[in-house]
């Protein structure tokens, strides 16, 4: 029987160094949208809301933007702010939530939310995040979705459902399914999707399964047999050059909050 699942708000402080080294990024194609698409200037003001270790406002940061990032959880939130701060003046960050930032009035051009939306109160964060948007101001909700259409990645899925702590329920792609995001844009959005991917030795892989808060982590007893399992389906799958190909598609939601 597994234990009850963490706050939402602190389930990750103990995988901070795995996310740090093996989460994906996001591929240049989503900046290249955002700002094609959707006219993203380095002259707008951007809030990452849920901005864990600094990925998604990094992106920003280098395009950029002046950028501060809302995280709950005091550990991810010291890692981003040890990783971006030396490398660029315009990131600060503030300990809030989606649902109070702790922001002013009016502050953000653009507020983003990557890997982060699903944890949110739906109703109470976009009354926040109206309140924080300037006028003509939008919202860009941004995933990374693994995807299972090769042997390799249906394996590891059904590898993640036999180990997972409690995966049915806080899954990111029922943010999708049970109309969350519909809710919270009041059906107003553009929706795009970019290929992405990365390619891991073992230890990478072992990594990336490490920084996933369903599934047991590093210290936990049923780690061990997780990662037996895991060098099994690695060995099967690795490919020449010793590493093997997990496959994203990067979800983008644009809108306003009218």
């Amino acid at each position: 029987m597994h234990p009850p699942a963490p706050d939402a708000t602190t389930r990750f402080a103990n995988r901070v160094a795995d996310y740090i080294r093996n989460r994906p990024g996001y591929p240049p194609s989503l900046l290249a949208c955002l700002r094609g698409e959707f006219s993203l200037t380095p002259q707008h003001a951007v809030v990452d809301v849920g901005s864990g270790t600094g990925i998604s406002a990094a992106i920003f940061l280098a395009n950029g933007n002046p950028v501060i990032g809302v995280e709950p959880n005091d550990e991810m939130r010291v890692a981003g702010d040890t990783l971006l701060a030396p490398r660029f003046p315009a990131f600060r960050s503030v300990r809030g939530t989606a649902e109070a930032t702790g922001l002013p009035d009016a502050c953000a051009d653009w507020i983003i939310c990557a890997q982060a939306f699903h944890w949110f109160d739906v109703a109470a964060a976009r009354a926040e995040f109206r309140r924080i948007l300037r006028p003509q101001g939008r919202v860009a909700l941004i995933w990374n979705n693994r995807r299972e259409d090769t042997p390799l990645l249906a394996a590891l899925e059904a590898l993640i459902q036999r180990h997972a702590i409690d995966y049915a329920a806080v899954k990111h792609q029922q943010a999708r399914t049970d109309g969350r995001i519909e809710r919270f844009f009041q059906g107003k959005m553009t929706h795009r999707a970019f290929e992405n991917e990365q390619r891991l030795d073992y230890d990478g892989l072992l990594g990336r399964i490490a920084s996933s808060s369903y599934l047991p982590a590093r210290e936990a007893p049923g780690f061990p047999p997780m990662e037996a399992d895991l060098r099994r389906l690695f060995e099967q799958y690795r490919e020449a050059d010793g590493r093997v190909a997990i496959l994203y598609e990067t979800e983008l939601f644009v809108g306003g909050l009218e």
